[in-house]
């Protein structure tokens, strides 16, 4: 058994967000996510094919859904589940601080 930590392995600079698949199966995608002032390309929309659950470890970041424009402000500890085909995007993450998000995509 090999113990990691979620916290562990971050670089000093992040240029793109960076995506760490911690679990995968065919059912099943648990990944860790580090931003640091990123965001969406601007006309770019998830538009996925699995739920997403997700919450934010550390930091601060924005959301916002495509079908009515709505904002959801998403703080440490904050989660939300996303119905699949639930257009959405990363609107701002915070450039002070890395936000690091564990989703689970099922």
């Amino acid at each position: 058994m090999i113990v990691e930590n979620i916290f562990s392995k971050i670089p000093n600079t992040i240029s793109d967000e960076i995506f760490d698949a911690i679990i995968q199966t065919k059912n099943i995608t648990i990944e860790r996510i580090i931003s640091n002032g990123h965001a969406s390309p601007k006309d770019f929309w998830y538009d996925q094919e699995k739920n997403e659950w997700v919450i934010v470890l550390k930091g601060h970041a924005r959301l916002k859904f495509g079908e009515n424009d709505e904002m959801v402000e998403m703080k440490r500890g904050d989660y939300i589940n996303i119905p699949a085909r639930c257009k959405h995007r990363v609107d701002w993450t915070d450039p002070n601080e890395e936000t690091i998000w564990l989703a689970v995509h099922y």
